[in-house]
């Protein structure tokens, strides 16, 4: 059994990446972007903090655009949509469920700023499953560097190697492996051409399948190292 449990947010635990690509594509409709240039651009944002995202919005979109005005839209017609409903992956809340009544350790790791993402997972009902929740804004430095799982862990009080994280974007599955944890990638969207970074991580079609493999391999890797 990993020492703790280690989660990012949008994309693997709440179906949000969809909101928010279709967020995107009707606010290139209204912006008057080429067809699918809306749909290219989210998918480039995917994993990466507010600040790495602006910097590629501002690289992206058209010298008449300007960043603000469109992340601005975009926000509107997200919120809009969540304040209805915030959807879950699959098996996500069987999962989580079923670690809590074994009394996991088991905290959220995201790029979404810190309030945001405790106001989603509250709305989501999944916010009492975590001991706390670490944002985008309230780390030394953003995924793809490893400082993120590296101060999760030692907000419990682990060493990295021995808590499992759980991703499924590119940069964020780096800066898991990166810190040392053991990493488990759950893809969601992302280009079709685009090759999986090869960092040594591990893969699940579901978070259900994916906590299965980490406590399994956790279990391999202690019983490999007893005399």
């Amino acid at each position: 059994m990993p020492a703790a449990f280690l989660f990012d947010m949008d994309g693997l635990l709440l179906d949000t990446e969809r909101l928010y690509l279709n967020a995107f594509e009707d606010c290139g409709v209204e912006f008057g972007l080429k067809a699918g240039r809306a749909h290219q651009l989210y998918l480039s944002l995917v994993g990466h903090s507010s600040t790495e995202g602006e910097r590629r919005m501002a690289a992206f979109l058209e010298p008449d655009i300007r960043v603000a005005d469109f992340d601005a839209r975009v926000m509107e017609l997200a919120n809009g949509r969540l304040k209805q409903q915030i959807p879950l992956r699959p098996t996500v809340r069987e999962t989580l469920d079923r670690l809590r009544a074994g009394s996991a350790q088991m905290a959220v790791v995201t790029s979404t700023k810190g309030d945001h993402a405790r106001c989603h997972l509250e709305q989501a009902g999944l916010l009492d499953h975590f001991q706390f929740v670490v944002g985008g804004d309230e780390v030394s430095a953003n995924k793809p560097d490893p400082a993120p799982y590296r101060e999760a862990a030692a907000r419990f009080g682990f060493d990295p190697r021995h808590c499992a994280a759980f991703e499924d974007s590119d940069p964020g599955v780096t800066a898991a492996t990166q810190a040392g944890c053991l990493a488990v990638q759950v893809p969601d969207l992302r280009p079709e051409d685009q090759p999986f970074a090869a960092v040594g991580q591990m893969f699940a079609k579901t978070l259900g399948q994916a906590v299965s493999l980490a406590e399994a391999e956790m279990t391999r890797l202690r019983s490999a190292v007893v005399p």
